[in-house]
């Protein structure tokens, strides 16, 4: 399991000292970003190679609270992947261990002139490495 660390800003938090439920999104982002480098597929090359993949969904469920300074470790799993579609699925731990967020996005796979990238046939390393991913995590 592929786990991230971010360390929460001041400027992340809001007036009560809370960190904005909105940021966690953003440390889903750079969480996955890095996964999937980690894994050989950067979104720089994903780019290069004329592949897109925006946001279809996003779900959190809040549990508790964190605040500046903690550090959240942020653990990505491969959830599901079929046609153009692949879904994240992150659990946001504090140091102490307790479970902060639990979280899930979901993305298709386009070129860039928009039409839609059938993982399994257009990009098969792709989908073989996520596909042995999610049945082995």
């Amino acid at each position: 399991m592929y786990s991230y660390k971010h360390k929460v800003k001041y400027y992340e938090t809001d007036k009560m000292g809370i960190t904005h439920h909105s940021n966690y999104i953003r440390f889903m982002e750079e969480a996955r970003t890095e996964f999937l480098c980690y894994y050989g597929f950067d979104y720089a090359k994903l780019e290069e190679m004329g592949i897109i993949s925006p946001v279809v969904s996003v779900e959190s469920k809040y549990k508790a609270t964190t605040t500046f300074p903690d550090e959240i470790e942020i653990f990505v799993t491969v959830d599901e992947i079929k046609g153009a579609k692949i879904r994240f699925n992150y659990t946001m731990k504090k140091a102490d261990g307790t479970i902060c967020v639990e979280a899930s996005s979901e993305h298709c796979f386009l070129t860039k002139d928009g039409k839609i990238v059938r993982l399994k046939k257009d990009f098969p390393d792709f989908y073989e490495a996520m596909t042995n991913l999610a049945e082995n995590q």
